[in-house]
């Protein structure tokens, strides 16, 4: 059993050392945006043609992916990794992290179902609510990604809508997935306590939402609208983050990201066509609701035992670590940390992703 004073550092240290391999893998992704995203497609494409938006969210997408796995690489092939930062067996964590993309002829239905149900079970309600609720949403939304150049697809044609939504919230899924769930949350937990990393990942993600405060059209709005936001995604990453920590796939919760991000997207875009949310519900998420009620219902034993395994491994952030002689002092230290180092990974973020 370690002393207390090695357990505090051990708790600190790992989390430092954690942020530092971030660091180096957002810098390499920056790398990459910098040359291809910032520099190449501006040179190709002009900003103001609708194929500019598709365009830099699918080689968004395919830059993370790509850098992801080179910068973990790098790392293993530049710096003699300890014990402690191997993963569970002792895969290189390049090949640990690509491994998270798999999907095989043998799992496609149960990875498949997974996802399907994470959309109709959690995703879907969750939005439905929230613009049951404040149907002013719904035009803050709008508002603000409508004023963005790579979303301008939400003021065009159906048609030109419909083929840039499925391309941008397909990447957009992907890239904040894999950033997220895939390299935060699961590298996270290769470090550090995995509900530690579970609730780091989760937070960057939300506060990255809510990071369109600072959006100048934000300013017409109520200033709890962005919190919206942030407690939304940060809710629904801790839900994520338990899921790929516990299958360790990354497609079940990037398909049920990417549907319910372009289903959200047609209730926005209903919205700026001039229809008042009473229409988005009745024709677009009430069948959708119907689906995830006979879904529940069919589904129960499985999606109660999942709420019920996710919520006792979540609430084991906030006990004490016995197998390392935690103390409540220790408990105090890591989850002050968990939340220093998740705005420090915030503000990197920011900086180069």
């Amino acid at each position: 059993m370690e002393s207390q004073d090695n357990i505090k550092k051990r708790i600190i240290i790992e989390r430092l050392r954690f942020v530092g391999e971030v660091l180096f893998v957002f810098l390499i992704i920056f790398l990459f945006l910098l040359f291809i995203l910032y520099g190449l497609l501006p040179f190709l494409v002009d900003e103001s043609s609708i194929i500019y938006g598709p365009l830099y969210y699918l080689l968004r997408a395919i830059i993370i992916i790509i850098a992801i796995p080179i910068a973990l690489l790098i790392l293993k092939n530049l710096f003699l990794e300890k014990k402690n930062t191997a993963t569970e067996d002792n895969t290189s964590p390049a090949i640990a992290h690509l491994k998270l993309y798999s999907v095989t002829e043998g799992d496609f239905k149960e990875q498949l179902l997974y996802g399907v149900l994470i959309l109709f079970i959690v995703f879907i309600p969750l939005d439905f609510l929230i613009y049951f609720l404040i149907p002013e949403m719904l035009e803050y939304t709008g508002a603000v990604l409508s004023a963005q150049a790579t979303d301008t697809y939400l003021l065009q044609s159906y048609y030109i809508f419909l083929i840039s939504v499925i391309i941008i919230q397909i990447s957009v899924a992907i890239y904040e997935e894999s950033l997220s769930r895939g390299f935060l949350t699961k590298r996270g937990s290769d470090y550090f306590h995995k509900m530690s990393a579970v609730v780091i990942s989760s937070l960057y993600f939300g506060l990255m939402h809510f990071a369109y405060y600072l959006n100048p059209i934000s300013k017409d709005y109520p200033t709890w609208f962005p919190f919206i936001w942030f407690l939304q995604t940060f809710i629904v990453g801790i839900m994520l983050g338990i899921v790929i920590l516990k299958k360790k796939r990354l497609f079940p919760i990037i398909f049920a990201h990417a549907l319910n991000n372009i289903i959200s997207a047609h209730a926005v875009w209903n919205y700026l066509q001039g229809n008042d949310f009473s229409v988005v519900a009745i024709y677009l998420y009430l069948p959708l609701l119907v689906v995830s009620a006979v879904l529940f219902i069919l589904y129960f034993p499985r999606i109660k035992n999942g709420i019920s395994k996710g919520f006792d491994e979540f609430k084991t952030y906030f006990k004490k670590d016995d197998s390392i002689g935690e103390s409540k002092g220790d408990l105090y230290i890591r989850i002050f940390f968990d939340l220093f180092i998740a705005f420090l990974i915030l503000i990197l973020g920011f900086l180069f992703v």
